[in-house]
């Protein structure tokens, strides 16, 4: 058995029960009764976060017998996240605290045809200035609980070394060492993942679904996966090019080499402003997508959906209800905008750091979770 790595296990449920009980607090008797720990190993690991400043006192509650409960929180303040959502054309960062709470914001133009050099140079520009505040003064001390930064960017790359490979459009990124660059530029941990899986991750921890598609829709098309409670990434981490299958035989090319591409089609439709039909393209794939992967939930997000929120969840709903009906399974699959509004992926890129200190690398939630959109 690995005692430390259980050790640690056992505090991140404990942090992430402290966390979802917010300012109102829970008591050591009800951690122990939800984790199954003793009460004796829950007052060992509640003392230490004490002691390291994550955990506090959040009043005392009447017992039923004996002495009033003590209650403990989470401490919002005692650690933060950098977000960052690097799109191929601009650039929007957030410091979130330990509830995931966004706290400062900046954003910047940025231009993927400059080279992953110039791009990491701009966004360590921002990440400093975030951090110390500089220019407005929105948070000072920031810095010296800082646990890390989470890059979410359009694909394809690999999540588990921070290598990016032939970036849509921009072959001259493929091979890039996007982490190690950043964590050698900045001195902190830093964790890459592709902007839909950022998204899906920070709407995952938020309960939306057992099982949903994010769909983005902005300078590129791609997708974010929960199934069955777990963020899938896929085994080289590759799931969620869902802008790249190909719908149209001899279509138009697509900035990936082939033709006839979901991408290719709704960007040709929206920069020709026929958002109807961009709707509709979106439908065709988000219908494969329920079809094949049976979820319960399909959400959009993007700046080309954002720009025009109902004609694209009718024009999307109507092609997916469709879809379900001559599939026979008789229950609806909803199509919803994501919450998050454009900042969505830095927060759920914020995320990519926080959620393994609450044990949520991997989301699970119950399946009972209410639907958490707009």
């Amino acid at each position: 058995m690995n005692l430390p790595a259980l050790r640690g296990h056992n505090a991140a449920l404990v942090l992430d029960l402290l966390r979802t009980a917010g300012e109102a607090g829970i008591s050591r008797l009800e951690l122990a009764e939800r984790t199954g720990l003793t009460p004796q190993a829950v007052s060992k690991i509640t003392a230490r976060l004490r002691a390291e400043g994550l955990a506090a006192e959040a009043g005392r509650r009447a017992s039923t017998g004996g002495k009033p409960r003590t209650l403990l929180r989470l401490v919002p303040d005692a650690g933060h996240a950098v977000g960052l959502h690097l799109d191929r054309d601009e650039l929007t960062a957030v410091l979130a605290d330990l509830t995931g709470h966004v706290v400062a914001e900046r954003r910047a133009p940025l231009e993927f045809a400059a080279g992953a050099e110039a791009v990491v140079d701009v966004a360590v520009g921002v990440v400093r200035a975030l951090v110390s505040g500089a220019g407005g003064g929105e948070v000072s001390s920031a810095a010296a609980g800082l646990l890390g930064v989470g890059v979410a960017l359009p694909g394809p790359l690999d999540h588990s070394d921070g290598v990016l490979h032939r970036v849509t459009g921009f072959p001259a990124w493929d091979g890039f060492p996007l982490r190690d660059a950043f964590a050698g530029r900045l001195g902190l941990p830093v964790v890459v993942d592709k902007d839909t899986n950022a998204a899906a991750l920070g709407l995952a921890l938020g309960g939306v679904a057992e099982s949903f598609a994010y769909l983005h829709l902005g300078t590129g098309l791609g997708a974010g996966l929960v199934l069955d409670g777990g963020l899938y990434r896929g085994a080289r981490t590759g799931a969620g090019e869902f802008g790249h299958q190909v719908i149209q035989l001899d279509g138009p090319e697509c900035g990936c080499g082939d033709r006839g591409c979901i991408e290719a089609l709704c960007l040709a439709a929206v920069a020709r402003g026929d958002l109807d039909e961009a709707a509709r393209v979106l439908g065709a794939g988000a219908g494969n997508l329920v079809s094949l992967l049976d979820i319960d939930l399909v959400l959009l997000g993007g700046r080309a959906v954002l720009a025009d929120e109902e004609r694209f969840v009718r024009g999307v709903g109507a092609v997916v209800a469709a879809r379900a009906r001559r599939g026979g399974g008789g229950t609806e699959v909803p199509v919803a905008v994501a919450s998050g509004g454009d900042r969505g992926v830095a927060e759920g890129a914020a995320q990519l750091v926080l959620a393994p200190l609450f044990g949520r690398a991997s989301v699970a939630f119950p399946a009972s979770a209410p639907l958490g959109v707009r």
